[in-house]
């Protein structure tokens, strides 16, 4: 995992976004453990409160739950979720392309082409 002091991303988004990724994409399994919230925080030099900050975000979105005195664990995905989650990332990309393409100037026309063209890739 890979933190950045200076994306202007908080730390704590950061941890989340990367295990979020990895629990989505399936790199991480139904009743897999998280790293140690102390450990994690010893391994990038970090607070341990901003570790578990990340974690408690993880919680609320129901990606994982904390077992007491063992940490958290990922929770098993439903198919439909998984859907949500993705569609949720796609909206959000889209909704940045399409503010960056109102600064560039692009017309909706430009816009949908150049969306055509990518998705051929």
């Amino acid at each position: 995992m890979i933190i950045s002091q200076t994306s202007g991303v908080p730390i704590y988004q950061q941890i989340a976004d990367s295990f979020r990724a990895d629990i989505l994409e399936g790199k991480m399994k139904e009743g897999e453990y998280l790293p140690s919230i102390r450990g994690l925080a010893r391994d990038l030099k970090i607070s341990v409160i901003t570790t578990m900050k990340a974690y408690e975000l993880l919680a609320q979105e129901g990606l994982v739950t904390a077992v007491q005195g063992k940490g958290y664990v990922v929770n098993p995905q439903d198919g439909n979720m998984l859907v949500e989650q993705h569609m949720r990332k796609v909206e959000e990309g889209l909704l940045q392309a399409i503010g960056s393409a109102k600064i560039a100037g692009l017309t909706e026309d430009e816009l949908v082409n150049m969306l055509r063209m990518l998705m051929k890739l």
